[in-house]
């Protein structure tokens, strides 16, 4: 079985997943991406349908006035401090750029792919900042780089030494994820603050946070009108199961993200997507009682299945704080991609290979939480794999 195949830099590839096995992408259960399962909510889509017949045939406001305003209004920023993007995978972009300006950029690792690919665009420097790939909880804890004062110092004359001595390399940007892809750790704001006085610029990743439960507590979000270097970004795709709708936001300084604007191409945002983050974020009421219920499953389904997959010979599931588990193999297990391969082509389950984020290799998978039932699928498939070998 081979495994000669480059690894994806995301999950939910469905359509080329469901064209590589010959079957249809509903027929696929998919592990590899981290989507709630059972979004989108029926109010939403009873409002794209209405959508359909009414936003299709305009342009959409250039300024986004109105979804600007009811995400700004969630937060209780100024809605010059936001902008929508196609995804957050869009905004990545245009935080690349900044930072490619600003100097080197630190990525701890291991770390989402996407955000070297957006550097890429720009010729951004990037250095490596390695993590501890042990850990005892799932957070919220300390950033692990913060346990001793001179940790971090020490990681950056690291990365000077790789580059050069001069001034001019010392890192200006530092690129952070709470929940961390693909640990799952949550670290707390308190251990995270201090780095806003070192660096020039830090981008903060919140995809995952409001799957979180409490995971808002520790959200920078907070920090944002006395930290002018600071950028957060989520995702609205992540908590209403919506990635085919692309939608995204950045929160950051009114000149920033206004020189943002000015960089990218006229509508990003597609005008059914902005119709639905501005439904959903005007309902706070229902967006509250949203976010509880997936908070909820992803307390009592995430325990339940990394409970289940730690009774499976070979994997050990690590804690996670997030909607997905970050899981390593555990001798004689070995390379786990041939338990990827026989699930993906025997079962027709996707799991998450790990050989593209940077410091993990074939003995590492993420695995997303299901519901119930395709928790109990993916289980079974992995103990009839287990007993097979």
């Amino acid at each position: 079985m081979g495994t000669a195949e480059p690894p994806d830099r995301h999950g939910g590839n469905l359509q080329a997943a469901a064209r590589r096995l010959g079957c249809r992408p509903d027929q696929l259960l998919d592990a590899s991406a981290s989507l709630v399962p059972f979004g989108p909510p029926p109010r939403l889509r009873r409002l794209l349908r209405r959508a359909l017949a009414t936003d299709l045939r305009d342009y959409p406001d250039r300024e986004y006035g109105a979804l600007c305003g009811a995400i700004a209004r969630w937060h209780g920023l100024d809605p010059a401090m936001v902008l929508p993007g196609n995804g957050a995978a869009e905004l990545f972009t245009w935080a690349a750029r900044d930072a490619a300006a600003c100097g080197l950029s630190l990525l701890p690792a291991p770390g989402f792919a996407d955000y070297r690919r957006a550097l890429g665009c720009w010729g951004g420097d990037w250095r490596s900042l390695p993590l501890p790939l042990a850990w005892s909880e799932a957070g919220p804890s300390a950033w692990p780089l913060a346990a001793a004062t001179t940790t971090i110092e020490t990681a950056i004359e690291t990365a000077i030494e790789t580059t050069s001595t001069t001034a001019s390399s010392r890192p200006a940007v530092l690129w952070l994820t709470n929940p961390h892809n693909p640990t799952g750790q949550l670290w707390r704001r308190a251990s995270l603050e201090p780095l806003l006085e070192r660096f020039s610029l830090v981008i903060v990743d919140e995809a995952f946070l409001p799957l979180v439960p409490a995971g808002e507590d520790q959200s920078l979000v907070p920090l944002l009108r006395d930290h002018p270097n600071l950028v957060v970004i989520r995702s609205l795709t992540k908590l209403f199961a919506i990635a085919g709708l692309r939608l995204g936001y950045a929160l950051g300084g009114a000149g920033r993200l206004a020189r943002w604007s000015a960089w990218r191409d006229p509508w990003p945002v597609n005008g059914l997507a902005a119709a639905a983050g501005q439904f959903l974020l005007d309902d706070q009421v229902g967006l509250r009682r949203w976010q509880e219920r997936v908070q909820h499953w992803v307390a009592a389904e995430g325990a339940w299945l990394a409970a289940r997959l730690a009774e499976v010979p070979g994997l050990e599931p690590l804690p996670s704080a997030a909607n997905f588990l970050l899981v390593r193999s555990r001798p004689p297990a070995g390379s786990l991609q041939p338990l990827r391969l026989a699930l993906e082509r025997q079962h027709r389950i996707l799991l998450r290979d790990c050989r593209s984020f940077e410091g993990l290799g074939e003995d590492w998978l993420r695995i997303a939480v299901q519901g119930r039932a395709g928790n109990r699928r993916l289980l079974g498939a992995l103990q009839r794999f287990s007993r097979g070998r």
